[in-house]
């Protein structure tokens, strides 16, 4: 009933099962509130790209409208950037003339959520920010649990001879709420703030509501936004890595 070699298969089945499970769902907050609009792609080199925005646990695509020919004769769909590439992402914008009616009734919707938050959100929220805050602590937790599990027999067995299978799932489940607490933004949530956004040797500000943040991004609604200082602004939501963004002032 206890046979050694079927219980590790099964472990290490339910192992694979619960680690492509979390992989799989773990997509960046605030790159999912963009999804399936188009929006446009700026890059730290210069690069513009436009499509409507796919996103994945390892990186996102845009979705071409129209099929587009480059330089050497080939036909592209659609722009790939994987995850260990977004340091190179200098902002993400969603021009609200772009949007669709659907999508424009969606988004204020969004931002009604933002300001006026109900009971379900805010517990929602407030019970993530403890898991952010006791992380540490879970990990401990998830810890003792193992090992209490280990000294039985012949599932302890088992868990001790796949110890890298245990391992690996600890990862993934801790890893899957890693996403950042950040008391000073946390406050600020759907309030008028100031982003200060760096582009080379210039420093640009844009006021906004702050919609969420997450460990790599920061989500700001309701900006004019230009490039640079020669464009005329346009109504936009932005999000940018907190490497190149940061909220510098509370507005008003």
């Amino acid at each position: 009933m206890h046979d050694p070699l079927t219980l590790t298969i099964i472990f290490i089945i339910i192992c694979t099962l619960v680690a492509a499970f979390i992989r799989r769902t773990k997509r960046d907050k605030c790159l999912k509130n963009f999804e399936q609009t188009q929006i446009t792609l700026e890059k730290t080199n210069g690069k513009i790209i436009w499509g409507k925005l796919r996103v994945e646990s390892t990186g996102l695509e845009l979705v071409y409208q129209t099929r587009h020919e480059d330089k050497d004769g080939h036909f592209e769909t659609s722009y790939i950037l994987y995850k260990f590439e977004y340091p190179n992402i200098q902002a993400i914008v969603r021009f609200h003339d772009q949007l669709s009616d659907r999508q424009k009734k969606k988004r204020l919707a969004e931002l009604k959520r933002t300001y006026h938050p109900g009971l379900y959100q805010k517990l929602k929220r407030r019970v993530r920010n403890i898991f952010m805050t006791v992380r540490d602590s879970v990990v401990e937790v998830v810890e003792v649990l193992i090992s209490r599990v280990q000294k039985s027999a012949a599932v302890g067995k088992t868990l001790t001879s796949q110890g890298k299978y245990v391992s690996q799932m600890k990862g993934e489940v801790v890893s899957s709420i890693g996403t950042s607490y950040e008391p000073l933004l946390e406050r600020h949530i759907g309030k008028t703030v100031v982003l200060e956004v760096a582009k080379g040797e210039k420093i640009l500000e844009y006021s906004g509501f702050l919609k969420d943040y997450t460990a790599d991004f920061i989500e700001i609604m309701d900006v004019d936004y230009r490039p640079d200082s020669n464009q005329t602004p346009r109504k936009a939501d932005l999000v940018v890595l907190r490497k190149y963004g940061v909220v510098r002032h509370l507005g008003q």
